[in-house]
């Protein structure tokens, strides 16, 4: 299987589409372009361009990451953190992202998904109650310290 020949026009006219379908990070799009058969100057200029044009924009990636994940599939900060730099997106970015979640909200999700699993395991042993929540918990990627503090408050053996 070959790789599709394209100029640099073409390819930034699908890189284009590309991006204005969904945000992307520069990692996705850069993965995009490797598909395209251009040289690793013609892949920057059309980021570069890209970039330009207002296409493709990390900081603003990172905010939608951060606000979809944590809103819809409901993950905590550690999960994202991660998530992030598996797709190579700056420490600033993150960092912007990352204050798209307001702790009062944070805490409530916390809060809502604790009691949510306890609910779902309440044929166990309390200890075991307690421990399988915040595995879950922990597994969503929410700070381990935070998660037993508010189990403790919920839940008082």
């Amino acid at each position: 299987m070959s790789k599709e020949v394209y100029t640099v026009s073409q390819a930034l006219d699908k890189a284009m589409k590309y991006c204005a379908y969904q945000e992307r990070c520069h990692s996705e799009v850069r993965q995009r372009l490797n598909g395209f058969n251009l040289t690793e100057d013609e892949r920057d200029q059309v980021i570069f361009e890209l970039i330009q044009e207002g296409f493709l924009s990390e900081e603003r990636y990172s905010r939608a990451f951060v606000r979809g994940k944590f809103r819809m599939k409901q993950w905590g900060r550690k999960k994202i953190i991660l998530a992030l730099r598996q797709k190579q997106v700056s420490e600033s970015c993150i960092q912007l992202g990352l204050n798209e979640i307001e702790d009062q909200e944070y805490n409530a999700t916390l809060i809502q998904l604790i009691e949510k699993s306890i609910e779902k395991h309440k044929s166990l042993q309390p200890y075991q109650r307690k421990a399988k929540t915040a595995q879950n918990m922990i597994g969503k990627g929410f700070e381990a310290e935070l998660v037993w503090d508010n189990l403790n408050t919920i839940i008082n053996d």
